[in-house]
């Protein structure tokens, strides 16, 4: 079967064509489409690797780099029969890191408190509620991932650049994957890596991770769940973060299993554990644990390798704790220790983490439309 394509646009990434035949992987390098001309492409797929009824689409290298037509708008599925042979297509417009982002399906922003009261610490701290975008016109209830570092996650202005939540969401919502809460924690900024490390004093001097993750699991959690509409369950609540924050969520996960069933990890502070000596998970009743695990091998020779290190220890911790872990490793070859690239990984690992499934990821804008036209009707 040859396929061949035709872009719209001048622009200097590789092609690749997705689909049914390859679990929908949109940077496949078997499947990576060559330039015949100017903005022309094709491939030839051997026909036993295809189904009958084929259906496609072409990426820039990932979800966030995909077709869309020339609106902006999510494309359908290409479909063809194998027995046509040849197909032709055209390509409008694509996406660029995620954009366009579509403010009708931007998250609702609520400060919880500007103040908000953390007992174990005797501090104060600023703390966020991103809702779903229809929440106030639903009745619906909610699976909620706590996050850290609030100052780099939404706001414009971080010294660090942010991770656009705010916009990720507005996109998976677009895609029919945006019913989450999310609760953002500001840091302590100088207190920051005392909160973010559980106990080690060579490293800051009177540690308070444990206090901290105390606060979130035993005062934040239940008062959250008593004001906004959530799924309070644990197989329903993450917690994650990147660097620090990805390290003390791992603690956060360790210690408090029936409060967590997910785990966002990027880029986590592994050397200040070299050791992986983490808390003693033994329960009486065994807990899943799904962790997404993400790395950039630009962020220095170690990272990559401690992640990998790190999966490796959690599949020995399967044998001598009650506890599975479903794991999910991602490693960018460009990464390096910057939001901007935790921004991008934050729609793939939320769509594994809470939605999971082997269905094309974009062929849900009808859902996401009549979702949009039941809200306007109520």
């Amino acid at each position: 079967m040859r396929f061949t394509l035709k872009s719209s646009e001048e622009d200097a990434r590789p092609v690749y064509i997705t689909g049914n035949f390859n679990k929908w992987n949109p940077r496949d390098l078997n499947f990576e489409l060559k330039e015949i001309s100017p903005n022309t492409y094709f491939i030839e797929i051997n026909n036993e690797q295809l189904p009958d009824l084929i259906e496609y689409k072409f990426t820039r290298g990932g979800w966030e780099n995909v077709e869309i037509d020339r609106f902006g708008n999510i494309t359908p599925n290409r479909k063809v029969n194998k027995k046509k042979l040849e197909t032709k297509d055209i390509v409008k417009k694509w996406r660029l890191n995620w954009a366009p982002f579509k403010e009708e399906f931007y998250p609702v922003v609520e400060i919880i408190s500007e103040k908000f009261f953390i007992p174990q610490l005797n501090k104060t701290r600023k703390i966020w509620a991103l809702l779903p975008h229809n929440y106030h016109q639903s009745s619906d209830s909610y699976p909620v991932l706590y996050l850290h570092d609030a100052q780099n996650l939404f706001n414009e202005g971080s010294a660090f650049g942010n991770w656009e939540i705010d916009k990720k969401m507005s996109i998976l919502a677009e895609y029919g994957r945006g019913d989450i809460i999310i609760i953002a924690i500001e840091n302590g900024s100088e207190d920051r890596n005392k909160e973010y490390v559980l106990d080690y004093n060579s490293i800051v001097q009177n540690a308070e991770g444990k206090k901290y993750i105390r606060f979130l699991a035993d005062t934040l959690k239940p008062y959250v769940d008593s004001v906004y509409r959530t799924k309070s369950e644990r197989e329903y609540t993450g917690i994650g973060g990147s660097s620090l924050g990805g390290l003390i969520s791992i603690y956060s996960g360790f210690l408090y299993p029936e409060v967590y069933s997910k785990l966002m990890i990027f880029s986590p502070s592994l050397w200040l554990n070299p050791d992986y000596n983490f808390p003693q998970m033994n329960f009486k009743n065994p807990y899943d644990i799904k962790v997404y695990l993400y790395g950039g091998e630009q962020e220095g020779s170690e990272m990559t390798e401690r992640i990998h290190l790190f999966e490796q220890q959690l599949e020995a911790f399967e044998n001598t704790h009650s506890i599975q872990f479903e794991i999910r490793r991602s490693i960018n070859p460009d990464g390096q220790h910057q939001e901007f690239y935790w921004s991008q990984e934050f729609p793939r690992a939320i769509e594994w983490l809470y939605y999971d499934t082997e269905d094309d990821p974009k062929e849900l804008s009808q859902r996401a439309e009549i979702n949009k036209n039941e809200t306007s009707e109520t």
